[in-house]
């Protein structure tokens, strides 16, 4: 089926005019693809991860290693049966020395999200988790996740207890939970 700009539009989740490189908190939730359970269970309360699950925890955790204008917090991220909830910290991005690099012209403007970006960063995460997850499994190119996740930049304190009040939770609430597959609904 051809590209039809009237049907296949997504709309962006994201805030118009805000810079998502910028320092601050900002709370992800990604969910997998088709909301399937993938990494690990729910045993009476807790999330018991299987080796795809591990993997996500250890990704996520990477990214703070990888890119030094990000700071995570183990109390700040869960992993659930069939999506993710974490804070990501951007911290400022000037520090530290700069190269200077020559200008070039091009025709074509650069795709996808700004480097350092949430968005940036969230690409790279499910990019390398899905390629970990789908050497194990042996299914190279098989979506893990969905396309988009949803983000919420954190602006006070008590949005952040909130938030970490939430993430920390969210194993207990399971049985509840919208993207519980197998939840009773009323």
């Amino acid at each position: 089926m051809p590209y039809d700009p009237q049907r296949h539009h997504r709309r962006s989740i994201r805030l118009p005019g805000y810079d998502y490189t910028q320092p601050g908190a900002y709370f992800i939730t990604i969910v997998t693809y088709n909301r399937m359970p993938l990494f690990g269970e729910i045993v009476d309360g807790e999330m018991r991860l299987n080796e795809y699950g591990e993997i996500v925890r250890a990704e996520w955790f990477q990214t703070a290693i990888v890119r030094p204008y990000v700071v995570l917090h183990p109390d700040e991220f869960v992993v659930m049966p069939n999506h993710v909830h974490g804070i990501i910290w951007i911290i400022d991005t000037n520090v530290g020395a700069t190269r200077r690099v020559a200008p070039t012209i091009t025709t074509n403007p650069p795709r996808g999200p700004d480097a350092g970006s949430i968005g940036a960063i969230i690409g790279q995460f499910k990019s390398i988790t899905a390629k970990r997850i789908n050497s194990l499994r042996g299914t190279p190119g098989a979506p893990v996740w969905q396309r988009n996740d949803y983000e919420h930049i954190i602006r006070t304190d008590k949005a952040l207890a909130r938030i970490r009040a939430y993430i920390r939770s969210n194993p207990q609430r399971w049985p509840d939970d919208p993207e519980n597959p197998f939840r009773n609904p009323l």
